[in-house]
């Protein structure tokens, strides 16, 4: 197992913690072993299409919403998911093994079309999928939209939006998101 310990030290994995992934298990189309779901987790509309694997920590506040019957959501192993973090997925979201997606988070994979002939609130979204690979840290405030690949090492810098892919160990912020540096 990785080393997070100071992330996950002090959960207390209490009787209703493990009623919560009991009964989120029965809902979702698979949770794997684990899995921390704190209180006030929502997990919305077709909730059949999402995927939490192994070792997960879902904050609390977090909504994970599969728009649609085809829009698919899945959670890699030993990912945390932060306080009041929003992933929507209309098309699909994959987020990878071993990241960290800090608090207030937003991440969807949908707009709306913007015509001028039509009324904004007629007109249709567009969709593309997000891709979050492996060992990615989104940094707090963060917003991904859609069509967005970050790949495997990258960070997402606090407050950055993310329109356009990130390099794999990139860390990027502004908005709109711009390389700033790399791992090392």
């Amino acid at each position: 197992m990785q080393n997070n310990a100071q992330l996950r030290k002090h959960l207390k994995r209490t009787l209703l913690v493990r009623w919560r992934s009991l009964r989120e298990s029965n809902r979702i189309k698979s949770l794997g072993k684990d899995v921390y779901i704190d209180k006030d987790v929502q997990l919305m509309r077709y909730p059949k299409n999402i995927t939490i694997s192994d070792n997960v920590v879902v904050k609390s506040g977090a909504r994970i919403c599969s728009c649609n019957e085809q829009s698919l959501i899945s959670i890699g192993e030993n990912t945390t998911v932060g306080y009041h973090t929003f992933i929507f997925a209309s098309n699909g979201v994959t987020i990878g093994n071993n990241c960290l997606i800090a608090p207030f988070v937003y991440i969807v994979d949908s707009d709306h079309e913007i015509s001028k002939s039509q009324r904004i609130n007629q007109q249709g979204n567009v969709t593309a999928p997000i891709v979050i690979e492996d060992d990615v840290w989104i940094g707090t405030g963060a917003k991904i939209l859609k069509g967005v690949t970050i790949k495997k090492g990258a960070i997402v810098a606090a407050g950055a939006l993310v329109k356009d892919d990130v390099l794999s160990y990139s860390i990027v912020g502004g908005i709109p998101a711009k390389k700033i540096s790399e791992r090392v």
